[in-house]
């Protein structure tokens, strides 16, 4: 198969689909059941497993993983008020503080999960840390992202992209694998229907499988692209928000 598709081709594929995923929970909010909502919703699944996976492709590639781990947590609390504000759930001011209002998941963006996704792999890259050391730090890592949309998932997803990277076949095995779990908690604790439709995540699969390893052709685009998921995250959220309050 032809790998015809480079990261930013992909990327923009994640931001189309996590666009129509976050209008859906708009227009038709909790959990319907009608052929429309779920489609788009369905369509929003391809979003997560390439944010994971060109996350652990960043830590792969990039030059200052110091600074690639606090772009991630900058934007991570940035998108926190963003996520918070879009929720369906805010109330006030006091809903940006996490747990205030008694509820424990969703309590902040994916982008958490993602940037714990970072050091994840870096715990486990680490040559100064010894292997019990290492699983315990993974442990507390799933705790402090559990909150967040997506939960410790988005992490563990990175950390199999990453620690697996050269073997497709695994990465996406051990992709499913997680999200199976997170499908079964949510059917368990939020909605059958819904849970399942996290499963949809392997529509993902051949997409990331036409990924042919370069960021893209033109070098000023690759700048452009380089900051527009972060930018388009908080932005398009703050918007669906003020929508929600204004319409």
């Amino acid at each position: 198969m032809k790998k015809a598709l480079h990261s930013n081709s992909i990327k923009v594929i994640a931001i189309i689909a996590m666009t129509i995923d976050h209008l859906a929970w708009m227009l038709f909010p909790g959990y319907p059941r009608e052929f429309l909502p779920i489609v788009l919703h369905i369509i929003g699944r391809l979003t997560c497993p390439i944010m994971c996976y060109f996350v652990a492709e960043g830590y792969h590639y990039t030059k200052d993983v110091n600074k690639y781990t606090g772009r991630l947590f900058l934007f991570a609390f940035i998108s926190h008020f963003a996520y918070v504000f879009a929720s369906a759930n805010f109330v006030d001011w006091k809903s940006f503080i996490p747990f205030y209002y008694g509820d424990v998941l969703d309590q902040t963006s994916v982008m958490w999960s993602l940037a714990w996704g970072l050091v994840m792999l870096r715990v486990v890259d680490s040559g100064r840390i010894g292997q019990k050391v290492k699983v315990v730090l993974i442990i507390l890592i799933c705790l402090l992202s559990f909150a967040s949309d997506w939960s410790c998932i988005a992490s563990l997803c990175i950390l199999a992209f990453g620690t697996n990277r050269g073997n497709f076949k695994k990465q996406m095995l051990w992709m499913v694998f997680y999200v199976a779990i997170y499908a079964v908690v949510y059917a368990a604790a939020i909605d059958e229907v819904y849970g399942l439709i996290q499963m949809a995540v392997v529509f993902a699969i051949p997409i990331l499988a036409l990924y042919n390893g370069q960021r893209g052709r033109n070098p000023q685009i690759n700048k452009i692209m380089k900051w527009s998921f972060y930018l388009y995250y908080p932005l398009h959220l703050f918007m669906i928000g003020f929508l929600q309050r204004n319409w």
